[in-house]
């Protein structure tokens, strides 16, 4: 008996604590970041110095997995984010730094692809951005690596973040979002928050009005890996 009623006992706490923690509304939008998260990498490199009297300026950005097997995995990005780069490493979901090199890049539609020789990478399903006119006021996310030098400055360790907003329209050959564009977010996947479809890339900010960002519609990166990475699935 005794062991009945402590049996007794923890099934009520458990039930106890399913009715605390009841399904939420965005149980969806969580399991979209869960999906994309382990796709995510952070990139860093050194780039042409603004400053004449110094060397090098470190950068970084963010990128995407969108292919990978026993050959190693290639990664989009914004080409902005790569332009000039050496000394190019990515890191991983798993916190692990490898090399990378620049494969292909366009600068009209901003977007890069960058491969490495790790293999077996997590990958991410891209989506599609043919219809978004009629997804427009849907909450959207972005996963990225935003002011990671601050962040280090501050001691508090290198991990991916999420930023939520609005698709607030779809302009030529950008789709514009209610989400603060920061550096190190440029190449972020932009996805709709309840299907975790990829639906952009994200780019650029106004300068003068930063609560406005904007990705490359995902279509748009499409068409580039159909040209430039059609030998891994595109």
């Amino acid at each position: 008996m005794k062991h009945a009623r402590g049996a007794a006992a923890l099934f009520g706490c458990l039930m106890l604590a399913s009715c605390a923690y009841p399904r939420q509304e965005d149980d969806a939008f969580v399991a979209s970041v869960r999906s994309i998260e382990p796709s995510v990498v952070f990139l860093t490199m050194r780039v042409p110095p603004q400053d004449r009297k110094d060397r090098f300026d470190d950068a970084y950005g963010t990128g995407i997995v969108v292919a990978s097997g026993d050959w190693g995995s290639d990664i989009l990005t914004a080409q902005h984010v790569i332009e000039g780069a050496w000394d190019l490493h990515v890191t991983l979901s798993t916190h692990q730094k490898v090399p990378a090199t620049v494969i292909a890049y366009d600068e009209t539609t901003d977007v890069a692809l960058v491969r490495t020789s790790r293999a077996h990478l997590p990958v991410a399903k891209l989506g599609s951005s043919a219809h978004l006119r009629d997804a427009i006021g849907r909450v959207v996310g972005l996963v990225g690596y935003p002011i990671p030098d601050e962040f280090d400055d501050e001691r508090l360790g290198l991990a991916a973040s999420l930023a939520s907003g609005r698709l607030s329209s779809v302009r030529n050959d950008a789709l514009e979002i209610t989400i603060p564009i920061v550096p190190g977010e440029s190449g972020g996947p932009v996805f709709i928050a309840d299907t975790g479809e990829i639906i952009g890339l994200t780019n650029s900010r106004f300068d003068d009005e930063k609560s406005i960002g904007f990705a490359t519609p995902i279509d748009d990166a499409k068409a580039f890996l159909n040209k430039h990475d059609a030998e891994h699935g595109f």
